[in-house]
């Protein structure tokens, strides 16, 4: 892993030095004062993104001031991505063709547009809902409405007034149980403390309760402080534990891969009564044919990949996870992926969708 954040980081810095030498030659009519502003504005830009990291356990800043350098120096990351994927694009269309002029300009028009589009679908969160039917009864009811998210990443890239709406959102769906699939934190639990955003967190409403499987994000921002976090709201954190509703339901919670530690699936699956329908909620999803072939596990609820967040990294994710997003059904086991209800870093989505995801559930008996 540190060599591919090694990677990730020459890429990222040769990318821009791409990109600043491009602006430059665009540049060339003007000024030597207006290139130094453009050199001064453009490095700010592209080193915010490391300020998002070293100072993300800091209170100094207020929370707006904060946000804003946040969202500049993660968005900055994409803003690089497709900067050099129109650049070399461009620069391709004047090697075959010496008359094109303005590579530069139309290469930032095209990312601006793009980035508005991005945040515009970022901030409208899709509602998916899947019917399934599972050969399990339950006590006293044969349906259940369970709304399900994942990789809220809760901290300074969102706001409160955001998770308000969020939180309206889901409410709107009325569902008898809620369940979430880890990274409901960022990577720092001070922004979300300083901002009181667990008298929202407070609003959500399920008939049946609340109920959370930690993902990386919560040992990264602190597992200890999210867990006295979240004592002081409804939602009910599952560690390698599994609760049964009075219903007859099973969710079992899987503490993340992040625990070298935890309890295998089957040591889990062994503490559930097979007759009686098993949610299982494991931030990220690997090894799903050793979910399968427990015979216990009716649904799977995972996010952690969002779906790659923008495109072309939808295409890493689909690579390197079984599912990487969605729907899909295996013998008895029903498993999603969710993309996500928010984001890391970033404030795009290109290629892919914000989501809840709603599931109708039957149970019936074999």
């Amino acid at each position: 892993m540190p060599v591919f954040f090694i990677l990730l980081l020459i890429s990222y810095l040769l990318g821009n030095i791409y990109i600043f030498v491009r602006g430059l030659q665009a540049l060339g009519h003007l000024s030597i004062v207006f290139k130094w502003i453009f050199g001064l504005s453009f490095w700010i830009g592209a080193l915010l993104l490391f300020s998002t990291f070293v100072f993300r356990g800091f209170r100094q800043l207020p929370f707006s001031l904060g946000h804003t350098l946040f969202q500049i120096g993660a968005g900055w990351l994409v803003f690089t991505l497709y900067m050099v994927i129109f650049l070399l694009c461009t620069d391709l269309i004047k090697v075959f063709n010496n008359s094109f002029q303005h590579g530069f300009i139309i290469s930032l028009l095209l990312t601006i547009t793009l980035l508005v589009y991005g945040n515009i679908r970022y901030k409208h969160p899709d509602k998916q809902v899947i019917n399934i039917t599972v050969n399990k009864p339950l006590v006293n009811t044969d349906k259940l409405t369970i709304v399900a998210v994942s990789d809220w990443h809760l901290g300074l890239g969102l706001t409160k007034k955001k998770l308000k709406r969020d939180v309206d959102f889901i409410n709107a769906q009325n569902p008898d149980i809620i369940i979430i699939g880890g990274d409901l934190i960022d990577n720092s639990i001070l922004p979300v403390i300083d901002q009181e955003m667990d008298k929202e967190l407070n609003r959500l409403h399920a008939t049946m309760g609340i109920y959370m499987a930690p993902g990386n994000h919560e040992y990264i921002s602190g597992i200890e402080a999210c867990t006295d976090l979240l004592h002081k709201t409804q939602v009910q954190l599952l560690k390698d534990s599994i609760v049964t509703l009075p219903c007859g339901l099973q969710i079992i919670g899987r503490d993340d891969k992040y625990n070298t530690n935890r309890l295998s699936i089957n040591d889990l699956a062994k503490l559930t009564d097979k007759s009686r329908p098993v949610i299982l909620i494991d931030h990220q999803p690997y090894g799903l044919d050793e979910v399968e072939a427990t015979g216990a596990v009716d649904l799977q609820f995972s996010g952690h990949t969002h779906d790659g967040q923008v495109f072309p990294l939808s295409l890493l994710t689909s690579y390197l996870f079984d599912i990487s997003y969605g729907y899909e059904k295996r013998n008895n086991t029903n498993f999603y992926v969710s993309s996500g209800f928010s984001l890391w870093g970033p404030p795009f989505r290109i290629g892919t969708r914000s989501e809840i995801v709603v599931f109708e559930c039957s149970f019936i008996e074999k």
